[in-house]
């Protein structure tokens, strides 16, 4: 079994701002909007957002790069649009992988965010049973 993964995360100020971190890395600042806090910091579910993004877009350079396409620029947006209800989760989040490469065609990012989604990025994994998830790919000439 593998090591587990930890963060600390510090109660900052008299309302509800945070800062967490891990590995010994710089800290991030979580925060809510006002009045419950005072929007200093990234929001829970904006950190879900780039929690996805971020564990998409380590998987799809590596599988690219393996196989033997030039990356020469990733970007990753995503948005999610909240239930009405509470907890107000996420109902679908849109993520957009916008390749720069002057070899991959769209098949390859096809190929690669399928196998990130399928098997390799544990973030898309725990959140696809409970989130429609609707990823939208574009490659621009580098």
């Amino acid at each position: 079994m593998e090591a587990p993964v930890s963060v600390a995360i510090e109660l900052v100020d008299e309302k509800v701002r945070l800062r967490g971190s891990a590995r010994g890395l710089p800290p991030l600042t979580a925060d809510y909007f006002p009045p419950l806090g005072d929007g200093q910091g990234y929001t829970g579910l904006e950190l879900l957002l780039l929690s996805l993004g971020a564990c998409s877009a380590t998987a799809i350079v590596p599988l690219l790069r393996r196989m033997r396409k030039s990356v020469t620029g990733l970007t990753v947006n995503a948005s999610g649009v909240r239930r009405t209800e509470h907890p107000t989760s996420f109902a679908r989040i849109d993520i957009e992988f916008i390749l720069a490469s002057p070899d991959a065609e769209l098949a390859d990012l096809q190929k690669a965010v399928a196998l990130a989604e399928g098997s390799i990025c544990p973030v898309w994994a725990m959140l696809k049973g409970g989130v429609e998830i609707v990823p939208a790919l574009k490659i621009v000439a580098s």
